[in-house]
């Protein structure tokens, strides 16, 4: 059922639904909110639906912003052996169809890039846009070209020491030292919002997750839809070097980075994470 709640918006309301979409094996919960293209917004693995609630904020007055869990990750349900990602982009596939939602700009973070990049291989055309936020999901960068695996091999010495502090400290990695220091509260939300997933053992779906990671980066070639590369140069979970090469292999693609930024742009730099999302969704006619 829709209903209407307010905002701080023009025109005072919006309209939002909420409810589950029903799988065989279990139950995804999702949010709809606001009116007019649809933008989707999937989590990363510290994350759910409440994770955009900066981009929902600021986007649902012009758009219908579509959130939703993760099979897995609360208020969604997940199967008995525990949620798989390779079942992702079919519970998207699901939730556009049992929505009725047509050509959206699909916005994965992270995890979340498995469910939007393996989408859009199985379903050729049907996104008008893709936004790659710190991920690049199942697609492998160590099968890059020597120069791709060169940026990779830096990159991880880089970060090595710098993960071994910030776990020292205390630093949620997908938030980083800069954001942990410089916004204590936002870090606590972070770490809030990751922990209300109370059943799920996070260790052993990050291993499903990077187990899964084993495509070809040629594949990236087959994805025709406009997609635009979001990396934080202070990142320590995904190697952000990689992303402008990963981007050269697309037909329609381009990487900005965010300076002052770690894994969660999106989170942490909100500002300038919305404005690079309103500039990509411009040029999409949006």
């Amino acid at each position: 059922m829709t209903t209407f709640f307010p905002l701080a918006l023009p025109g005072g309301s919006v309209p939002r639904a909420k409810g589950f979409i029903e799988r065989p094996d279990c139950r995804v919960y999702y949010e709809v909110t606001g009116k007019g293209p649809v933008l989707v917004f999937a989590h990363g693995l510290g994350g759910n639906h409440l994770s955009w609630w900066q981009q929902v904020g600021h986007f649902a007055g012009r758009y219908t912003c579509v959130t939703f869990s993760h099979r897995g990750f609360a208020p969604s349900t997940a199967p008995f052996e525990g949620p798989d990602p390779a079942e992702f982009a079919a519970d998207l596939a699901a939730l556009l169809d049992g929505l009725h939602l047509d050509a959206p700009v699909f916005i994965g973070q992270s995890m979340g890039g498995w469910t939007g990049i393996d989408f859009a291989l199985a379903h050729p055309g049907r996104l008008k846009g893709l936004v790659l936020s710190a991920t690049s999901g199942a697609i492998d960068p160590r099968q890059l070209d020597p120069a791709g695996q060169a940026a990779l091999a830096a990159w991880q010495a880089k970060i090595e020491p710098l993960s071994a502090e910030n776990q020292a400290m205390g630093v949620h990695p997908a938030v980083g030292k800069r954001g942990a220091m410089e916004q204590p509260a936002m870090h606590f939300l972070y770490r809030a919002v990751d922990e209300l997933s109370v059943t799920l053992d996070k260790s052993a779906m990050r291993q499903k997750l990077f187990g899964g990671r084993d495509k070809p980066p040629s594949l990236l070639s087959r994805i025709e839809t406009p997609t635009l590369w979001l990396t934080g140069a202070e990142d320590v979970v995904f190697p952000s070097p990689v992303a402008p090469i990963m981007a050269g292999l697309m037909p329609k693609a381009r990487h900005l980075e965010f300076p002052e930024a770690g894994h969660s742009a999106y989170f942490e730099r909100p500002a300038d994470f919305n404005a690079a999302l309103e500039e990509f969704l411009a040029e999409l006619g949006h």
